[in-house]
């Protein structure tokens, strides 16, 4: 594959769907704080937050498993019709500090529908309560029990923002340990870098309607710890072009006006030099996890071509 055949622009054009979505989002209280200065205030002494319960009607519209990673509960939603052909691990968002938000389940849901796969999400610990090799603790066995009745290429490994960073991290523990691989990975709009070191973001970051640079910046080092930011398994953007090279065929998804579009780019790029195969699709106007406003044409599109993805 070409660098030039690495990205595409999906819609040239926001719908007027994401416009009132994003207007929508933008009028609510951050989930996120928005100022470096804000970030100790955020996590200190806070009460620990919890997962939102997953919608009662999904019981009625899929067969529902729950069961235990790690000791932290985990769910997969079966498509009534039987277990899907794929089985698709999902890595909720939230910055590695927030738990599930009533947001993902829509998308999870919306995941199963597109592409009649079976989906897990793992409903892992939050730093800084917990610590990032215990998040890591809960991603290993939960796909370890995962790959021990599916076929492992049969496995596809996906999250958001924060998610699609522990999809990566996780791909590349497998990599590194000489472990079975999963099938693909898809990721939406992955947190790739966490020292957020390249100053093209600056030119997003009055666009993105969620996620701010120096905020996100003092969020990654509380949450790396006594770990270099930098690192590989802290940020997989610097991960060795011999580990790139090794990971499964990959799609990434990302809107314009997420922050994050940045090291997207940076990382398909390096990815693809590597002699992996990726693909980039962007959305203009778009904003971060922008699939998770479900009825939108963007979030369907992309979920199109993520079932699309599977069938290859």
């Amino acid at each position: 594959m070409s660098g030039k055949d690495v990205f595409e622009l999906r819609s040239a054009k926001p719908s007027w769907l994401i416009r009132l979505g994003s207007w929508v989002v933008s009028k609510r209280p951050s989930v996120f704080p928005q100022t470096a200065g804000a970030v100790r205030g955020f996590l200190e002494g806070r009460k620990l937050p919890v997962d939102a319960p997953m919608p009662t009607g999904f019981e009625r519209r899929f067969t529902v498993e729950r069961w235990q990673a790690a000791g932290h509960e985990c769910v997969t939603l079966h498509p009534k019709a039987g277990k899907g052909a794929k089985h698709i691990v999902y890595f909720h968002g939230g910055g590695f500090v927030l738990p599930m938000f009533k947001e993902h389940w829509p998308l999870v849901a919306a995941l199963v529908d597109f592409t009649g796969a079976s989906v897990t999400v793992p409903l892992y610990p939050v730093a800084p309560e917990a610590t990032r090799k215990a998040q890591d603790a809960a991603a290993d066995a939960a796909y370890v029990q995962i790959a021990s009745e599916w076929a492992p290429g049969d496995i596809v490994l996906s999250g958001d923002s924060a998610g699609g960073h522990m999809v990566l991290a996780l791909a590349l523990r497998l990599v590194r340990a000489g472990d079975p691989l999963p099938g693909k990975l898809v990721l939406f709009a992955p947190w790739l870098d966490v020292t957020m070191a390249d100053d093209a973001m600056r030119e997003v970051e009055p666009h993105d309607i969620m996620l701010k640079v120096d905020a996100l910046r003092e969020l990654g080092k509380a949450w790396a710890s006594d770990t270099d930011p930098a690192s590989p398994e802290c940020s997989p953007l610097y991960t060795p072009d011999s580990e790139l090279a090794q990971i499964p065929p990959t799609q990434i998804f990302v809107g314009r006006h997420d922050i994050f579009v940045i090291d997207s780019r940076s990382f398909a790029r390096r990815l693809c030099a590597a002699g992996g195969e990726v693909k980039l699709y962007e959305y203009a106007g778009a904003p971060h996890v922008f699939m998770a406003l479900t009825p939108t044409r963007e979030a369907k599109d992309c979920l199109g071509l993520v079932r699309e993805f599977l069938k290859e």
